[in-house]
C-alpha cells in the first residue's frame, strides 16, 4: 500500500544566486504531526513564484522515494533529505510511470486528484546544486506530479494513500510529461491526453498547440506546445543582398523602402505581421547596424516594403532617411516572426496601433482588403497629428474595400489645419475605455503594435475587456520584456558592451538591442553573455527543456552544450545552452 513518508512545507525565502536575489520556496522541511491540506496549499506552505507554481492545479507537489534512490545512484550522492526536490509529499509508491492524470487518492482526511506533471525550472537545480537537474528530471522520466485538492482535510506522515478513482484517459504522468517535452508528439496520444478532464489548463493549451502544429502544412520542427505557436522555416538562412528600388517619404519622420531581388525574381512572400532584419553599413570603417523592421506592404507583391521612423539620435533611421538611395544594395534576413494574422475562423478583427506601430497591422489590413474578407474589421489608430500620420490614404482605401470595416483615428495633439471627422475622429489617445464606447466586439481577435506604454496599457486593459488572453496578439518594436522567474526585480539597465578589451572571439549581434559584442570566456552560453550585457532575455529552466529562451537565429550557427531535450524550430536557437560557432546574429 502506498504511504506518505514525509510531509514537507516551506515558505518563500530570498537567496543570493549568481549575483542576483531569487525568491523561492524550493526548500521544504519535514513537519511533525498533522496539517490541513487546503485548496491552494498545505498549512505552513507557500510558493515564491505564483506565475509558475502554485494555484488550484498545483496545490501539492508529490515525489517518490524510489526516485530518491535513482538519483542517489545516478549522481553518486548520499546527502538527500526529505523535501530535497521541493515536494510537499515524499511518498513510497505512486511511480510516475504508473500514476495517471485524473487518478484520485484519499490521503488522511483529504481527497486529491492528479492534475499535471511537474513543470521543471532552474530552482530545482539551485536546490540540488546541479544546474542540469531540470533536464535530467525530464530525460529520466522522473518529474513528479501535482495534486489538486478536491476535499480539504488533515494529512500527516504515515498516512496510507488509497486510490479511489482511476484517470479516464489512461495517460501516465511520465507519458504526459514526455509527450510535451520529448521530440515525439503523436497525434493520437495528444488527443488521448486531452480527454483527461483533470489535466490543467496550461498543459491542455500546450497539447492543443501541438495538435494544431501537426495539422498545419509547412510547420517546421520545434515544439509549438512550448513556444506557443507553430513556426515555418525562414525562406533563407542569414542575410541576402536586396536592391532598393524605391524610396518614399511617408511623413517627415517615416521613410519607406522598397526592396527587390537583385536578379529580378519574386521574393518569398512574408506573412502579414512578420518582420525582416536589415544589416545596414553606414560606413565601411564602422560596425554594421542590425535593425528589425516589420513588412508594411500588401500580399502578392514581388518585393518587400519596410517603413522606418527616424528617432532622435537614432543612427539607423537617420541613415535610411538621409543616405540610402534607389539602386543601393542592403542585406536583409528572410521574413520571420510569430506575430501574424490568423486567417481561420470568422471572429471580428481589431487592429490597434499607434505611431510607427501601424506597419505590421497595416500589412494585415492590406491582406484582408485584398481578400475582400467578410469579417468585421476595426482599424483603430493613434498619432499626434496629420503631419505624423503615415499611410492615411492607403489605409482608408483598404478599408473601403472591406464590406464590414470600421475606423477610428485619434490625434493626441492635432494641429490647427487638421480636420475633425476627415483626418481624425477624436482628440486624445486611444484607450480600452474608448473600445467600449465605440462598441468594439469583446469576442474579436485583437492585434496590437505601438510604443511600450501603449502596449502595456492595452495588454492589461484588454485582458479584462476581451475576457480571453488567447485572442490578444502583440508585437514589440525593440527588445521584448525580460522574463526571469523568481528573480527579485532591480532597476533596468540599457544594453551595453562588456567591460575590458573586446577580444577576438566570434561577434554576437543582438539585433533588437542594437548591440554587437565579442564572445569570450568564461561565458558558457549565449544567455550568460546576454545577461552580462543587460540584454533583455526570457528563460525558465536554463537547461534546454522549456524553450522559454527560444530566440530567432537570424544568421550564423551555434553548438549546444548540452543538447536540448528537443531542438528548437528551424531558424531558432535556445540561448540557455548554446555557444556561437563563428559570428551570429540573434533576434534579441
Amino acid at each position: 500500500m502506498p504511504r506518505l513518508v514525509s510531509l514537507n512545507v516551506g515558505l518563500p525565502r530570498e537567496i543570493v544566486w549568481q549575483g542576483r536575489t531569487v525568491r523561492t520556496a524550493i526548500w521544504k522541511e519535514p513537519v511533525q504531526g498533522r496539517r490541513m491540506a487546503r485548496r491552494l496549499n498545505i498549512d505552513g506552505d507557500g510558493q515564491g513564484d505564483l506565475a509558475g507554481h502554485g494555484g488550484e492545479h498545483r496545490a501539492v507537489f508529490v515525489y517518490q522515494i524510489d526516485s530518491y534512490r535513482h538519483w542517489e545512484d545516478h549522481l553518486g550522492r548520499a546527502d538527500f533529505v526529505p523535501g530535497q526536490f521541493g515536494e510537499n509529499f515524499t511518498v513510497d509508491g505512486l511511480p510516475d510511470d504508473e500514476v495517471r492524470i485524473g487518478d484520485r487518492y484519499q490521503v488522511g482526511g483529504a481527497l486529491f486528484e492528479v492534475s499535471q506533471p511537474r513543470v521543471t525550472c532552474y530552482r530545482v537545480g539551485i536546490r540540488m546544486n546541479e544546474p542540469q537537474m531540470p533536464a535530467l528530471l525530464v530525460s529520466h522520466d522522473r518529474p513528479g506530479f501535482y495534486f489538486r485538492v478536491l476535499e480539504e482535510g488533515e494529512v500527516g506522515a504515515g498516512d496510507e494513500i488509497v486510490r479511489v478513482a482511476e484517470g479516464p484517459a489512461g495517460m501516465t504522468v511520465a507519458g504526459t510529461n514526455a509527450l510535451l517535452y520529448k521530440p515525439a508528439h503523436p497525434q493520437d496520444k495528444l488527443e488521448q491526453a486531452l480527454r483527461a478532464p483533470a489535466l490543467s489548463a496550461g498543459w491542455r493549451r500546450s497539447f492543443e498547440a501541438l495538435l494544431e502544429q501537426g495539422r498545419k502544412p509547412g510547420a517546421t520542427a520545434g515544439n509549438a506546445g512550448l513556444r506557443g505557436s507553430a513556426m515555418t522555416k525562414p525562406a533563407w538562412d542569414g542575410f541576402r543582398a536586396l536592391k532598393v528600388t524605391d524610396k518614399v517619404r511617408e511623413t517627415g519622420a517615416v521613410t519607406s523602402l522598397r526592396l527587390e531581388s537583385r536578379d529580378g525574381q519574386s521574393l518569398p512572400e512574408g506573412a502579414p505581421g512578420q518582420f525582416i532584419v536589415l544589416r545596414l553599413l553606414p560606413a565601411h570603417d564602422r560596425p554594421a547596424l542590425l535593425r528589425s523592421y516589420s513588412l508594411s506592404g500588401g500580399p502578392g507583391e514581388a518585393s518587400y516594403r519596410v517603413s522606418v521612423k527616424r528617432e532622435a539620435g537614432g543612427m539607423a533611421g537617420a541613415y535610411v532617411a538621409d543616405e540610402v538611395r534607389p539602386g543601393d544594395v542592403i542585406e536583409a534576413s528572410a521574413p520571420r516572426g510569430a506575430f501574424t494574422l490568423q486567417t481561420n475562423g470568422d471572429a471580428p478583427i481589431v487592429l490597434l496601433s499607434a505611431g510607427i506601430g501601424a506597419t505590421p497591422v497595416l500589412a494585415m489590413l492590406l491582406a484582408l482588403a485584398a481578400a475582400k474578407s467578410p469579417r468585421q474589421v476595426w482599424w483603430l489608430y493613434g498619432a499626434r497629428n496629420r503631419s505624423e500620420h503615415p499611410f492615411l490614404e492607403e489605409a482608408r482605401k483598404a478599408l473601403e474595400a472591406l464590406p464590414n470595416a470600421r475606423s477610428h483615428i485619434c490625434y493626441s495633439a492635432p494641429e490647427p489645419g487638421d480636420r475633425p471627422g476627415v483626418d481624425f475622429d477624436a482628440r486624445g489617445r486611444l484607450s480600452v475605455a474608448a473600445l467600449g464606447r465605440l462598441g468594439a466586439p469583446p469576442d474579436a481577435d485583437f492585434y496590437l503594435c505601438g510604443p511600450q506604454g501603449f502596449l502595456a496599457d492595452f495588454s492589461t486593459g484588454l485582458a479584462g475587456f476581451a475576457g480571453s488572453k488567447s485572442r490578444i496578439y502583440a508585437e514589440t518594436f525593440g527588445a521584448t520584456a525580460s522574463l526571469t522567474p523568481g528573480v527579485v526585480a532591480s532597476l533596468p539597465k540599457a544594453p551595453h558592451p562588456l567591460a575590458g578589451p573586446a577580444g577576438a572571439g566570434p561577434l554576437v549581434s543582438f539585433a533588437r538591442s542594437g548591440l554587437s559584442v565579442r564572445w569570450r570566456p568564461p561565458f558558457q552560453s549565449l544567455l550568460e553573455l546576454a545577461e552580462a550585457c543587460d540584454v533583455p532575455v526570457r528563460w525558465a529552466c536554463r537547461s534546454g527543456v522549456c524553450h522559454t529562451c527560444e530566440t530567432g537565429l537570424v544568421a550564423g550557427s551555434v553548438v549546444y552544450r548540452p543538447d536540448p531535450i528537443e531542438p528548437p524550430a528551424a531558424g531558432d536557437l535556445l540561448i540557455c545552452c548554446s555557444a556561437p560557432q563563428g559570428d551570429v546574429s540573434l533576434d534579441l
